[in-house]
């Protein structure tokens, strides 16, 4: 399952992160524990994966940057989306609703293949 999971989260990386900071700006702890929360802990966001997807969003204008300090007064790093990142996001999440709809509902089909007349 594990294996299945990345494939995923590799397609969807950038999607997830832009979704967890469209309400407000988030650090990277609390963007991966949106992940983990909103997909019922299927996905489980690592380091190695969440932050190099984070500058790289950053480095496209997807995402700004800045230092804060957190709840319990650590200095983090709060990403928040910008206007070309709510794009993206709107853009995608079409994109990924369609595409999941279509593997949906080949995988629900219980008629047999078409075949020529």
């Amino acid at each position: 399952m594990a294996d299945f999971s990345q494939q995923i989260l590799r397609g969807t990386l950038d999607l997830l992160i832009l979704k967890a900071v469209s309400r407000e700006p988030a650090h990277g702890y609390e963007i991966a524990r949106w992940v983990e929360h909103a997909t019922g802990a299927v996905l489980q966001l690592e380091d190695g994966s969440l932050y190099p997807a984070l500058y790289r969003l950053e480095e496209r204008g997807f995402v700004t940057a800045d230092w804060r300090l957190t709840a319990d007064r650590r200095r983090a790093k709060y990403y928040t989306i910008t206007a070309a990142g709510r794009r993206r996001l709107r853009d995608d999440t079409a994109r990924w609703t369609q595409y999941a709809g279509a593997i949906f509902a080949a995988l629900s089909m219980a008629a047999p293949l078409p075949r020529n007349a």
